[in-house]
């Protein structure tokens, strides 16, 4: 179970934190004594973004300044964690406006994150004195989980474990789950989940969670759930497939949003939908060349058997636009031209509708956990054409991002209001409170725009 680390109740040890930007710290600094101006001089210390400096006491530590840049960010605060020292206690010098208190308080609960299922971190984060929000709490546990489950290797986290992990969160709030698995697939027409899956030793699987009470407004959250992705029997080179635990990023993204959803019981109904499997090579591989069949009857011939993740995501994208929610809002690691246009911090929006990318990119800029609308331009519907098929799933590396997009439209329903979001759901470095590895992208945004819509 994910757990938030970094906070305290317990103020009887703890030391006085002054959080500043440089203007307000240029206006503390002019009020201080000569000594202790004299001290953070011959460390050059001047309030800027991702700093922090010691003030030293009679008796040793007496107190530190957190330096922030945009103090809207969340990430302005989430390096003080583990920029101040072990086994400290901290506690506000100065009160904050709620506003920016509530994100310090979500800064420095991301910040003191460490994946620790394998190995104890070499140390634990600064603890802050408070106790914040539910909202806050909930934000902070969903965007964690993103990032163990992300982080979490296939051994331990494959088809299985995604649907135990979705059986645990329908438990903690009253919602129920069905799991349409292996041969039950067919049976059930969803063909291309089967397809894609069925080479591997863990039989591949729908996971549909369901919430909410009924004449609520209908939310359909959809996510690809590739535990990990071989390429197939177009197999990925050595350093492509190196990190490919992560391809079932999509999937946590949805989980996480969906547990968020139902701890802060917004008054939906919800139906989250896994398309959960192990692109394997096997026996059973499905082949290039072949043609696979949909749910939605439209045949599919295979360019390529690395491009698996729309052909699940299909499946359970025409079975949700079957139920005709208000909204479907499906994520995945689909691209890599998405990351080629975006780079790996700015997940790139598709929407057929202009209302919701809107909201959702305000909700980006408000949240600083953007993302970036792209163009559905349906004249690259050509490079999927199959001289034998209905739709070819890969085709032409022009628009490699904008062509998956596509692919995907063809299984929304007509007149049903569409998101996709291509997410990386990784940090391929360590930057101050982004730990190397699994990462929740446009996470917060997410909820803040369907917070808008629903409450």
């Amino acid at each position: 179970m994910t757990q938030i680390t970094g906070f305290t109740t317990d103020s009887a040890n703890a030391l006085p934190l002054h959080v500043m930007d440089r203007e307000q710290f240029a206006a503390w600094r002019a009020q201080q004594a000569p000594a202790l101006v004299a001290w953070l001089d011959a460390q050059h210390f001047n309030g800027s973004g991702c700093s922090v400096v010691l003030l030293p006491g009679e008796h040793g530590l007496a107190g530190a300044i957190v330096g922030v840049g945009d103090s809207g960010d969340a990430y302005a605060y989430a390096h003080a964690p583990f920029a101040l020292p072990e086994g400290t206690v901290w506690q506000l010098a100065d009160a904050l406006p709620a506003p920016i208190e509530t994100l310090l308080h979500l800064g420095w609960g991301l910040g003191s994150y460490r994946f620790a299922r394998y190995r104890k971190p070499n140390r634990a984060p600064a603890q802050l004195v408070a106790s914040p929000a539910a909202e806050v709490r909930d934000v902070i546990t969903a965007s964690l989980r993103v990032r163990d489950w992300v982080n979490t290797p296939t051994e331990d986290m494959g088809p299985q474990q995604l649907e135990d992990a979705a059986r645990e969160l329908a438990a903690a709030h009253g919602g129920q789950v069905e799991v349409i698995t292996g041969d039950a697939l067919l049976e059930q027409n969803f063909p291309a989940i089967h397809a894609v899956g069925r080479a591997s030793h863990r039989a591949p699987r729908l996971i549909a969670l369901r919430w909410g009470q009924a004449g609520r407004p209908h939310v359909a959250l959809v996510g690809k759930g590739v535990c990990f992705d071989t390429g197939g029997l177009d197999i990925k080179p050595a350093d492509g497939m190196r990190n490919m635990k992560k391809d079932m990023g999509g999937a946590a993204h949805a989980l996480a949003l969906a547990g968020l959803i139902m701890a802060q019981d917004l008054p939906v109904q919800l139906t989250l939908l896994i398309a959960a499997v192990e692109n394997a090579i096997g026996p059973d591989a499905f082949r290039p060349g072949e043609v696979i069949a949909t749910r939605k009857g439209l045949s599919i011939e295979i360019d390529n058997t690395d491009a698996e993740g729309r052909l699940v995501l299909c499946d359970a994208l025409t079975y949700a636009s079957e139920q005709k929610p208000e909204i479907v809002l499906d994520f995945a690691t689909l691209t890599g031209a998405a990351r080629i246009a975006l780079g790996p911090d700015l997940p790139a929006l598709f929407s057929n509708n202009d209302t919701l990318a809107q909201q959702w990119l305000q909700a980006g800029d408000t949240t600083r956990d953007p993302v970036w609308r792209m163009p559905l331009w349906r004249p690259y519907l050509r490079y999927l054409h199959s001289g034998i098929a209905d739709l070819a799933n890969a085709g032409s590396r022009m628009a490699g991002s904008v062509t998956a997009a596509l692919y995907l439209e063809r299984f929304i329903a007509e007149g049903q209001v569409w998101a996709h979001l291509d997410v990386y759901a990784w940090n391929d470095g360590e930057r101050p409170g982004r730990p190397a590895g699994g990462e929740a992208l446009a996470l917060r945004s997410a909820w803040a725009m369907l917070k808008g819509r629903y409450l």
